[in-house]
């Protein structure tokens, strides 16, 4: 019996059906070629890069650094892919079988006025056994496809994790560099409000000796207060910033390093973005798509083997005797053994149903995969474009400041002199001003392509996906 028992188990060694589709990657439903408004070539593989060396700033790291161990959504993404694990761990348990140890002492009496000896009877049992409870011959592979969509949906959750670390990263720096530019800007504004107090006052000055009228006076009151209006908004805009930033790291953190101004970064978009096929298909959001078609594709196997029959094991080897110092003598050998096959026969359509719902999943799964190859392409695309014209925008637009800070120390000088009038000097100034903080907000525009690109193009310095036990 034990050698039949063990020849038993041994059959799903043999090599049975796959009833799933052959899985073939689809072809990315994009150009092969990035747009030629999209120049790729770049000095760094973003592979080559981790998040420490592309963004040099001490403070942002520090920041990046606490928000990975600190930000709930990252321990909740964390926590799917311990979940995705343990389901995956549990399906693949069923590919093998499971033996329990029985060990039980039973005893019972019977009283004489309804035994058949006609007195009270007492009876009792030991036993100790190895079960085999319901093992299943796997020769269709139906629990093989369903420990193959396990594995998949728990690749599909590790991809997600890590396109969530990468997101929570390059938030983290955009929320940053927009805290950058709300200090820069407040600057510049706090700067302008010297001045035109300054104007006001020496304005009224020249009203009170009779050099400028009530009309120069009331400009150059409003211009005041329009700067502090500003200057209002901008705080505003700066404290919802730092409250965005918070959330993303998760806590307040402290001893935090100086940071750097925003023309000191030193966050440089010069990455290679390779062919599309390349680029695309290493980006953990298409992996994770491309793993939950996987999972499709083996749940179609598992529902096609409902159509055959099922066999299962259920078996229990050991000793029995009366007494427990009989378990261990000759001819307490105690055994049994129930194979059951099991065919539908009918089922109402429930195993077709069950096929066609494994298909239609299927076909959302490639439909998902497909657009997300699609957007992955567009965006990687349009930030390529952006970090060349935004290099030139930014240049054009520091030489428009530097023009524009030349004419507002003419009109001053002239304005001073009584040249010209206040209107040509308040002119100038809202220029200046207006080119000061474009050139604040180009800035900012540029470093952000550069953490989107990064992102974009898959990041790098990843730890990879840890092995299933």
């Amino acid at each position: 019996m034990r050698k039949n028992l063990l020849a038993a188990i041994g059959m799903i060694a043999v090599g049975g059906c796959n009833l799933a589709p052959d899985y073939v990657r689809p072809t990315p439903p994009v150009s092969a070629q990035w747009p030629e408004s999209a120049p790729a070539s770049g000095a760094r593989h973003v592979a080559d890069v981790d998040w420490h060396s592309f963004f040099p700033d001490p403070r942002l790291q520090t920041l990046i650094a606490v928000a990975l161990d600190n930000n709930r959504d990252m321990r909740i993404a964390t926590a799917r892919v311990a979940e995705a694990r343990a389901l995956y761990g549990i399906q693949s348990a069923d590919r093998l079988p499971s033996i329990d140890l029985h060990v039980g002492r039973s005893a019972a009496r019977t009283p004489g006025d309804v035994s058949q000896l006609g007195r009270p009877l007492t009876t009792q049992r030991y036993d100790v056994n190895l079960g085999l409870l319901s093992f299943e011959l796997d020769f269709w592979g139906r629990v093989k496809n369903l420990s193959d969509a396990a594995l998949a949906s728990y690749l599909s959750t590790e991809e997600a994790r890590r396109s969530f670390r990468l997101s929570l990263i390059s938030d983290v720096a955009n929320a940053y560099l927009t805290l950058q530019e709300m200090d820069e800007r407040n600057a510049l504004t706090r700067e302008t409000l010297r001045s035109r107090q300054e104007t006001r006052d020496l304005t009224d000055k020249r009203r009170e000796v009779g050099v400028a009228g009530d009309l120069d006076f009331l400009v150059a009151d409003a211009a005041l207060q329009s700067a502090r209006a500003e200057l209002s908004s901008l705080e505003r805009q700066q404290a919802a910033a730092g409250n965005a930033l918070l959330l993303l790291v998760g806590q307040a953190p402290e001893n935090l390093p100086p940071g750097r101004h925003l023309n000191e970064q030193g966050i440089i978009a010069d990455l290679e973005a390779d062919l599309p096929a390349v680029v695309l298909l290493k980006r953990p959001d298409v992996l994770a798509a491309e793993q939950k078609l996987i999972a499709a594709n083996a749940n179609i196997g598992a529902a096609r083997a409902a159509f055959f029959p099922q066999i299962t094991l259920t078996g229990l080897y050991g000793a029995a005797s009366n007494s427990l110092a009989g378990l261990f003598k000759a001819g307490s050998e105690a055994w049994s053994f129930q194979p059951v096959l099991s065919q539908p026969l009918f089922d109402a359509g429930r195993n077709s149903s069950n096929v066609d719902l494994a298909r239609a999943r299927k076909v959302i799964a490639v439909a998902e995969y497909e657009k997300t190859i699609q957007q992955a392409f567009r965006e990687v695309a349009d930030l390529l474009a952006a970090r060349s014209k935004l290099s030139e925008q930014l240049q054009a637009q520091e030489a428009t400041v530097a023009a524009q800070q030349k004419r507002l120390q003419l009109a001053e000088a002239r304005y001073k002199g009584g040249v010209v009038s206040y209107l040509e000097l308040l002119d100038a100034q809202r220029e200046s001003f207006a080119a000061e903080q474009d050139a604040v907000q180009v800035r900012t525009q540029m470093l952000s392509t550069a953490v989107q690109l990064y992102k974009a193009l898959g990041g790098g310095g990843g730890t990879g996906i840890p092995a299933p036990k």
